[in-house]
């Protein structure tokens, strides 16, 4: 009976992280966050670096919290530049999971 609670109470925090928002909680949420925008149902950042190597060793501390968020982003490189898009596809827009990812990034 307590797996069943357990699992319950996990299923309902990944519906709720999976929900798209409304517009009102994505502009709050896009205002707490540094330099990230919203383009239709994405938001995006762009980071700079001294070199592609920088670039790319940054895209590289990407996976792992992408991997364990079970979420990914979109990356465009162009040598110093990475750009990071997110959104989430099977809610067809923007949810909790997006800006809990660039909060993350923006960590590194």
């Amino acid at each position: 009976m307590i797996a069943l609670a357990r699992a319950d109470s996990f299923l309902g925090e990944f519906l709720q992280m999976s929900a798209k928002l409304s517009s009102t909680e994505v502009e709050t949420k896009l205002a707490a966050l540094s330099g990230w925008e919203k383009s239709d149902d994405t938001i995006h950042k762009l980071y700079k670096f001294k070199n592609f190597t920088e670039a790319i060793a940054f895209v590289n501390k990407l996976v792992e919290p992408a991997e364990a968020a079970g979420h990914h982003p979109d990356l465009n490189i162009s040598y110093n530049k990475v750009t990071i898009n997110l959104t989430t596809h099977d809610a067809e827009g923007l949810t909790q999971k997006d800006f809990d990812l660039a909060a993350t990034f923006d960590q590194l």
